[in-house]
């Protein structure tokens, strides 16, 4: 029965609490903004709402999923998931750092795809396109 009881908590904190970002991305824009001055890289931030927005998953099917996107951003990217879910909570901090973000960037709509320096200066601006990783991965480098 002893063990039980923490069991129970950490389930509950679990379930409570959903992951914030898929494999291969991150979701603290510090610790992205440290790899990508690093490795050289430009940020590439995904504000989204994953489990309600259906341009969101169109894009996360057809580009982020896709191998060719996946090689693409390994080499020259730091993927940034900012989430706003409808069905699940993500940790406090996570979400505040989400809500600020969106109000610096005075985002408007979902997907919006927002390309930074390291340091988190804006580039550029993107949303979902049709094309496939092979139009999103263009447009992105025209960012660049």
């Amino acid at each position: 029965m002893k063990n039980f009881l923490p069991f129970l908590a950490a389930l509950f904190l679990t379930t409570t609490f959903a992951s914030a970002a898929k494999e291969g991305w991150l979701d603290d824009l510090e610790k992205a903004k440290a790899q990508a001055k690093a490795e050289n890289k430009k940020i590439l931030l995904d504000f989204t709402g994953s489990d309600w927005c259906g341009w969101c998953k169109k894009l996360e099917a057809e580009v982020f999923s896709q191998q060719a996107w996946k090689d693409y951003a390994a080499k020259h990217l730091v993927l940034v998931e900012l989430d706003f879910p409808r069905g699940f909570q993500l940790p406090p901090e996570t979400k505040k750092q989400n809500d600020e973000l969106a109000k610096k960037f005075a985002i408007q709509g979902y997907p919006t795809i927002i390309i930074t320096s390291a340091s988190g200066q804006k580039k550029g601006e993107l949303g979902y396109m049709p094309g496939g990783p092979e139009a999103f991965i263009k447009a992105v480098q025209k960012v660049r």
